[in-house]
């Protein structure tokens, strides 16, 4: 059988070596980490490592808040900041509009994806707010600039959530008051994140003896240090991803198709493109059929027919963003995965080609 290519590492990335090995010896310590003897200390010493591990991994000196990924920091975050209002960026992740609630303002974006810092300040002075903006998209690999916007919210009154689910372990943490991240972006297992707090009296806690009344639920230890270990072993090489796209972008503009986003400044780990006269569904049959596996969006949309507000907050033409593919990179990925997807991209532009010229 022919060795497929995998391109959908925004989706998820495969669990790597150093993660597989620490979430085997999680299994191998049996005690919940809530239990006052001896396994179960054993279960809570292998939590707090994770714990620490987290925060020297990624530079964070304040709590970390086990849960089950970023969807649900972000909304624990997003349901029970202590501030009044709620704002969010147009292009958001989809758990953040159920997240702040049907009474969030919406901040616009320009069209090359970057938030409208004037709309922003206008909301801003409506009164304190928790704002939410991601550090880098998941659909376009757009990232915002975090560090530029946070002292205004900051000195609104307002506090900043950054969903860093794309961007943890890849680029450094923007400075925030919470920070969503999850395991399985960065080499680390499915069904863990945590949500970063900088001050814990900034969240309403939900009651329950587990990670300090803040998020009930017994502990998944496992998880939490295959997580870390993901986090601790970095195995992104972002030049390395930077020259992977520069590569990906050249074929598919030489073939005729079109980058989204290059306007912005861009995770080097995503490339956003699209093909005029082609269509997302058939390109992503033809691709999977050739044994490569692209997407067509956020994987928690992307098995629904419904157009992305992503590129429709960017005002997108429908036709660049009918035939939108999302091709993203991780540790394994190589040089000769891009060549494959280029080769098989040209046949597609070249069928459309002659296609459109019948």
């Amino acid at each position: 059988m022919t060795t497929r290519i995998y391109l959908d590492h925004a989706a998820t990335t495969p669990v790597i070596k150093e993660a597989r090995e620490a979430f085997q010896r999680g299994l191998d310590t049996p005690g919940n980490p809530n239990s006052p003897h001896g396994e179960g200390r054993a279960a809570r010493a292998l939590l707090e490592e994770a714990r620490e591990t987290i925060k020297e991994g990624l530079g964070w000196r304040h709590d970390v808040i086990f849960t089950s990924g970023a969807s649900e920091a972000v909304e624990i975050a997003g349901k029970r900041a202590c501030v009044l209002g709620r704002a969010y960026g147009a292009t958001e992740h989809a758990i953040v509009p159920f997240a702040m609630g049907d009474e969030a303002t919406v901040i616009p974006v320009h069209g090359n994806g970057l938030i409208d810092e004037q709309a922003l300040a206008d909301i801003l002075a409506q009164g304190p707010a928790l704002v939410a903006i991601q550090q880098v998209n998941n659909e376009t690999g757009i990232v915002q600039p975090l560090d530029r916007l946070y002292p205004m919210i900051r000195e609104s009154g307002s506090l900043l959530l950054a969903d860093c689910a794309q961007g943890a372990s890849k680029m450094p943490l923007p400075d925030a008051d919470f920070i969503a991240i999850c395991g399985h972006k960065l080499g680390g297992p499915l069904g863990v994140g945590a949500l970063l707090v900088k001050d814990l009296r900034a969240l309403t806690p939900c009651g329950g003896g587990q990670e300090k009344g803040y998020r009930r639920g017994t502990q998944d230890v496992p998880g939490a240090i295959s997580f870390a270990a993901a986090i601790a072993a970095k195995p992104y090489d972002m030049a390395r991803f930077a020259a992977l796209r520069q590569k990906l972008e050249a074929g598919v503009m030489a073939a005729g198709g079109e980058i989204i986003g290059a306007d912005a400044p861009r995770a080097p780990t995503i490339g956003a493109i699209g093909l005029r006269g082609g269509t997302s569904a058939a390109m992503l049959i033809r691709l999977d059929l050739a044994g490569i596996a692209v997407s067509a969006g956020s994987a928690c949309s992307s098995g629904k027919a419904k157009a992305s507000h992503v590129l429709a907050a960017m005002k997108v033409e429908p036709e660049l963003s009918s035939s939108y593919l999302r091709i993203s990179f991780g540790p394994e990925t190589s040089e000769a995965d891009v060549d494959a997807f280029l080769r098989e991209f040209e046949r597609i532009a070249s069928r459309n080609r002659s296609e459109q010229a019948a």
